[in-house]
């Protein structure tokens, strides 16, 4: 079985290959963007790509729209780390066979990919898990839903702001996001705050 990867962060695809090639894949070609993988998989001819959803240049879904545009007709793996159903549909509407989160070990990846090509019917279409807060990470969601700075969350949690900042990194990590609004409405879509 011959595969193409496309994810813009290289220790991913590293580890990814790894994981597939001990199952007894091949990887024929690597791509950092969309649009790098869609030029790739018209010289390759890969039997299942797998794109990341969010790369620079054309991101995954725009590649998945532009193989199925141009002919290709292998599978098509969609990796997330997104759990909105939006997502999921595009990623179906545009002709991916399977979405699969970025959450799972890539020998788990390896072995739903093998499932999924001995059958290819079998979409895959289940949103990623819903990440766990720790309680400590609901209190510092909580203070940053009401506007407070890292300094007044920490004193009301008795913390110190640098400790406020180390749980807000996380948090923003959990949520997939880069900053307090993208964490605020993250947080809303997956119901650990009330929406406004």
């Amino acid at each position: 079985m011959r595969l193409l990867i496309a994810d813009d962060h290289p220790l991913f695809r590293i580890g990814l290959r790894a994981a597939l090639e001990k199952e007894g894949f091949s990887i024929v070609a690597e791509a950092s963007d969309g649009d790098e993988a869609v030029r790739l998989v018209e010289t390759h001819q890969p039997d299942v790509v797998i794109l990341d959803i969010r790369m620079p240049r054309m991101d995954g879904i725009e590649a998945c729209t532009q193989l199925r545009r141009k002919g290709y007709d292998g599978l098509v793996v969609m990796l997330t780390t997104f759990t909105e159903a939006a997502i999921q549909n595009k990623a179906a509407s545009a002709g991916a066979n399977a979405y699969f989160s970025k959450e799972v070990s890539p020998a788990e990846l390896a072995r739903r990919i093998l499932r999924l090509t001995q059958n290819p019917e079998d979409t895959s279409f289940t949103p990623p898990p819903v990440p766990s807060l720790t309680p400590r990470e609901r209190e510092v969601l909580d203070l940053l839903s009401k506007g407070l700075t890292a300094r007044e969350m920490g004193d009301i949690l008795g913390l110190k702001a640098d400790t406020v900042r180390d749980y807000l990194k996380r948090l923003y990590g959990k949520l997939d996001a880069a900053n307090r609004i993208e964490a605020l409405e993250q947080a809303r879509r997956l119901g650990f705050l009330d929406s406004p």
